[in-house]
This record gives structure tokens, sequence and C-alpha cells, in this order.
């Protein structure tokens, strides 16, 4: 089903690797931190499906703090703390990174099957991430030179790209590999990832259920839903 298309464009965090367990362990100290000091209830883990899962750090902050009904300024780029939505996401992006130093991270083996039949195929491949710490994760992981293209959160803020559920980075990376989204399967394994990439008009958009879903990533535009790539080889 997946051969008759040229490209494909991978979501990092829950598709290739299961980085997302180390984000949401991130996630979890930072807020129990933050809703402690402000005598709030604890965070629960449906949290990061609803407002983190897909979205770009301090847009998934500012969403949290958003459907708690909690008021932070923005702060300051490099700011750090619990005071503003830009210190709590970098906060935590210092403790995902020590996180990834430690224990490092591997490929999931299905994925790995998947991305080496797809390499047989001859056609390119590439990463479309909000993180910005995917060329750590993809080196850390040995799969940086299985991609032509990664546009990841760096690569969205140097061009001035909306991140997910916006397309725009879905259909940069398209852009990037020479091939039209109609032409094109995007695997997403975040309800706000599968609606950019239905909305960018991508031929086949399979959602990833690592958490968020079956029926959420249908509603969000899926066109099929696995709970591993590797259902998708022939």
């Amino acid at each position: 089903m997946i051969d008759q298309y040229d490209a494909y464009l991978f979501d990092l965090d829950g598709v290739l690797t299961p980085t997302v367990l180390l984000h949401r362990r991130a996630w979890q100290e930072t807020f129990d931190e933050l809703f402690a000091s402000l005598g709030a209830p604890p965070y629960a883990e449906r949290e990061y499906f609803d407002s983190l899962d897909g979205r770009p750090r301090f847009e998934g902050v500012a969403a949290v703090l958003a459907a708690r009904g909690i008021a932070l300024p923005e702060g300051a780029e490099g700011e750090e703390g619990l005071g503003s939505v830009r210190g709590i996401g970098n906060l935590k992006n210092r403790a995902f990174g020590e996180v990834l130093a430690r224990d490092g991270i591997a490929a999931y083996p299905g994925s790995l099957r998947l991305l080496d039949h797809l390499r047989g195929l001859g056609r390119p491949l590439a990463v479309v991430s909000s993180s910005r710490n995917a060329g750590a994760v993809l080196r850390a992981a040995g799969l940086s030179e299985r991609f032509v293209a990664v546009v990841d959160g760096e690569v969205a803020a140097r061009e001035g790209l909306p991140g997910k559920p916006a397309p725009d980075t879905f259909v940069r990376a398209a852009e990037l590999l020479g091939v039209p989204p109609g032409r094109a399967v995007v695997f997403e394994d975040a309800g706000s990832g599968v609606a950019a990439a239905r909305d960018g008009g991508f031929g086949l958009v399979v959602g990833v259920d690592r958490g968020a879903g079956g029926e959420a990533l249908t509603e969000a535009g899926a066109h099929l839903v696995v709970r591993d790539l590797e259902e998708l080889l022939p």
C-alpha cells in the first residue's frame, strides 16, 4: 500500500524512536514542580496528549497553562525557571537533555525494519519534528544518515515556519525532497501532526498509535492507524 508513493516523511518522537517516553518524563518532572509551587492539582498524563504531544515546546507549555487557567508571561529567550512560559520550556529541555545523555536512545525495531524496506526502494526519506533536539536524537539512535532532509524546531524557527498543527513543516520537507505532498506519505503519532499532514494535502497519512488512541488519530485525519510501523511491511 505504501510502496506506490515517491517519498516518506516521519515524525521522530514516538514514530521512529521512543523518545516520547523521555519527553513525557521530563514534562512530568517540570510540571510537577510548577504545580506544587502554585498549589495546583498534580500534572496528569492526559495533559501530555491533549496539549503537548506534537507541538513546539513553548506552544505546548502555553497550551497546558491555558487549559488550567494559569497566566504567566512569555519570558526571555534562554531563560530558565518556573515564572514564565519560556522558562518552563527551557527547564524541561534541560531535563530531557540530561536523560538522553545518560540513557541514550534506540529506534523502535519495527521502525528500523520499515526504514530498511524503504531504503531498498531507493526513495527519499525526511524527518519532520517539532523538537529542537531532533539532530541529537537522530545521532544518538544512529539514524542520521538515513534521511535526505530534517525539518525540526531549529529549522522552523530559522525559516519562520509555524509548527504543527500547521502543515508548513511537512510541506517544506516535501519541497526539500522534490516531491509534491500528494505523492508522499506522512507517519505521525500525534493528533496535531496528523492534522498538519491532512491539511498539507499529503497522499497518505499514517497514524501510529503509541498512546494517543486510534479513534483520536482517525478523527484528526489519519487514513489508517497502526500500532507499529512493521505492520506496513509487505
